[in-house]
């Protein structure tokens, strides 16, 4: 299942998606995060699952486009940080 996490505007779409089908919820992508908005926990899309899941913390979901700006600015092709560390693949972003 797809999780999307941010917003859109006027000036775009900037949404964090992780497929919870592939998180394995290591850990990975809040270590690499220097602005520590990932959190690991239950899966509050799937109430079934038993393993840990990555997500957005719910106080910076309205705010990803400037608390990613360091690491993505608008334009970029540079990688999050988090999509690189996340090995199988689970962290998309829309910008």
């Amino acid at each position: 299942m797809l999780a999307n996490y941010g917003f859109k505007d006027g000036s775009g779409s900037f949404f964090i998606t992780i497929d919870t089908d592939k998180c394995d919820g290591c850990g990975k992508c809040a270590e690499a995060c220097p602005e520590d908005v990932f959190e690991i926990g239950e899966d509050e899309i799937d109430p079934f699952r038993e393993e840990p899941v990555a997500k957005i913390k719910k106080e910076d979901t309205k705010k990803i486009k400037f608390t990613c700006a360091p690491c993505k600015p608008i334009g970029s092709d540079t990688p999050l940080p988090c999509v690189t560390a996340c090995e199988p693949g689970a962290i998309t972003h829309s910008w």
